[in-house]
């Protein structure tokens, strides 16, 4: 048996190809969960959020949405962090209030993944240099 049948690619590769031939939201969140990695690395979250069949993996995003804050245990910025990334699959009003509990790296994340749903790729999140004024 052959190394490539006995360990399939990681999940975020697997995800990202089954991600290509959905909308640019679902594109979106699947990169920001990617990125993000510490909450699709657990299995709570992945046995609830991730299908895997013969034919591939995809992402049940609405049985995720119905019962991710019933069946995770999450903290604030984790529960504010998905509810981000489920508006950016399916795109509907989230409060916006919110991101101050992501914190900068999850907020950065966050962020890529609106200007990514906006079409955009042309702005630029990270770090800020220099000074306002």
């Amino acid at each position: 048996m052959s190394t490539a049948a006995q360990y399939p690619p990681p999940l975020s590769d697997r995800l990202s190809v089954w991600a290509r031939a959905r909308t640019v939201g679902e594109r979106g969140a699947v990169d920001a969960l990617i990125e993000e990695d510490t909450l699709l690395s657990r299995d709570d979250v992945r046995r609830l959020l991730v299908v895997e069949t013969g034919a591939g993996v995809f992402c049940d995003w609405a049985r995720f949405e119905d019962r991710y804050r019933r069946e995770l245990v999450l903290n604030s910025a984790e529960d504010a962090f998905l509810t981000y990334v489920i508006a950016t699959a399916f795109p509907r009003v989230v409060p916006l209030w919110r991101l101050e509990e992501l914190g900068d790296r999850r907020l950065g994340i966050i962020l890529r993944a609106f200007t990514r749903l906006a079409g955009s790729d042309l702005i630029a999140i990270g770090t800020r240099t220099g000074t306002d004024g």
